[in-house]
């Protein structure tokens, strides 16, 4: 079968198809298509002209110069870095092996992530904190058939809507989403005051003998409702670096967060005919000690690891909702959005008005929430952008390499000066540019399948290469 064959055989509008035509008989194609593969196949990536110049500051000798005159189309194209799997795939599992590493350096400890070994042995759990009800919803409960007398499969669309959408609080469950950053704020205070009264120290006291480090990740429901999962751990004064004191336990731990979760509450104003609300926690609260890995806990470092970079990747748009903000109701019948975000969409558009502060029409599309979707506190490991540094640099020093320049810390004496200019020219792909970014995409993925089948062991989650 020749290639157009081939291409037609894939499934390809007419349009598409002369786009991949095109662009595979570029002379530029195999620059193209090692520019994409160095994005890992981005769905969107940036393109940018400019040049950089390697200057010997004591001879002045250009050493390296590069140009994207050269480049295919004349621009550099470089990984768009969106963490939503939604919007890119491939950027998404860099962000999500990012992820993974860092909640595991706060549970197993790295010291290059900033966490010791040590760390494995302080105490701490896995907690899920969840929505109040904004009114029953059809579901799986259990053996039992659900209260609408059927019993769903686990992809029933039905899963998460309201048995009866006409009494169903879609106002307080947008408000709620709006404002569950402010009670994970007033959780993380009440939480060390209820440590402090459980140890039978001040709040001072407590706060000179051990620290509180956390790392989260927020996750919507069927129903569209905003819960967060959370490592909370127990440290010394100093941090991971110090071992917490003698009465800091798992048990005393799970106390004060079932405690401070039931203490949080936020009030709502009333407003343009709005009643007054008070916000609170749910009442499905879970408390899990996290066992060490392999140790046959049902809880285990990795899966609480895995668990949370998998979601770290998704959004709202896992409700039915899109993944990008809408201007207003009309756009929701275009976008085919299904009925029960759709209502939530409408209850953000409806309430901003009365709330014009709470941001609910730009956070729309989020169902109102508007908060970060990972974090962590300081001390808990590394950051994101300390893992996004040593990659670059390791890329970098990969470059140097390749170009014979020499490596600085090696030989500290010789400097390099760097010149460079960027200009952002766009971003995106030609219809026939994204089906083969795609294709090379999948390709990479599965090599990465067939290696990680391979290696008994291998992490339920890869990380990107460090």
């Amino acid at each position: 079968m020749n290639a157009p064959a081939t291409l037609h055989a894939a499934g390809l509008d007419p349009v598409t198809l002369t786009d991949v035509l095109r662009v595979a008989g570029q002379p530029g194609f195999d620059r193209w298509h090692e520019q994409i593969r160095r994005t890992g196949g981005c769905a969107d990536p940036i393109r940018l002209t400019g040049a950089t110049k390697v200057i010997d500051p004591a001879t002045k000798m250009v050493l390296h110069a590069y140009s994207t005159e050269t480049e295919p189309g004349g621009v550099l194209r470089i990984a768009c870095g969106n963490r939503r799997a939604s919007r890119c795939p491939s950027c998404a599992w860099t962000y999500a092996g990012d992820t993974y590493h860092l909640i595991r350096a706060g549970l197993v400890g790295d010291p290059a992530k900033g966490t010791p070994p040590t760390v494995r042995d302080h105490p701490r759990v896995f907690a899920t904190l969840t929505a109040p009800s904004f009114g029953p919803v059809h579901n799986r409960p259990g053996t039992r058939p659900c209260r609408c007398g059927r019993r769903h499969a686990d992809d029933d669309p039905a899963l998460g809507t309201p048995l009866d959408p006409a009494t169903y609080d879609y106002a307080g469950a947008v408000l709620w989403n709006n404002h569950a950053s402010d009670l994970w704020r007033y959780f993380t205070i009440y939480l060390r005051r209820e440590i402090a009264r459980r140890a039978g120290l001040t709040q001072q006291a407590a706060r000179e003998a051990s620290r509180l480090s956390f790392g989260k990740v927020a996750e919507y429901q069927k129903r569209g409702a905003v819960h967060f999962h959370a490592v909370i751990r127990f440290d010394g004064p100093e941090g991971p670096d110090s071992p917490p004191p003698a009465w800091a336990s798992v048990g005393l731990l799970t106390d004060a967060i079932r405690a401070a979760a039931a203490r949080v509450s936020v009030d709502v104003p009333a407003a343009d005919n709005v009643p007054a609300r008070n916000l609170r926690w749910g009442t499905q609260l879970d408390v899990q000690p996290i066992g060490a890995f392999g140790h046959g806990e049902h809880i285990t470092e990795q899966a609480v690891a895995s668990y949370v970079a998998k979601y770290a990747t998704k959004a709202a748009e896992t409700t039915g909702t899109v993944d990008r903000r809408v201007g207003n109701k009309e756009a929701l019948v275009l976008l085919n959005v299904p009925d029960h975000p759709r209502r939530l969409i409408e209850a953000c558009l409806d309430l901003h008005p009365a709330y014009p502060e709470r941001k609910l029409r730009d956070w729309a599309h989020m169902l109102g929430f508007r908060g970060h979707f990972s974090s962590k506190s300081r001390r808990y490991s590394t950051t994101l952008g300390a893992l996004r540094q040593v990659r670059a640099d390791y890329r970098a020093a990969q470059q140097r390499q390749a170009l014979g320049l020499p490596d600085p810390d090696e030989h500290p004496e010789a400097t390099t000066l760097t010149l460079a200019h960027w200009v952002y020219a766009g971003h995106g792909h030609t219809p026939g540019e994204s089906w083969l970014a795609q294709s090379i995409h999948r390709d990479m993925q599965l090599n990465r399948e067939t290696a990680r089948d391979e290696l008994p062991g291998q992490l339920a989650i890869e990380g990107a290469a460090l």
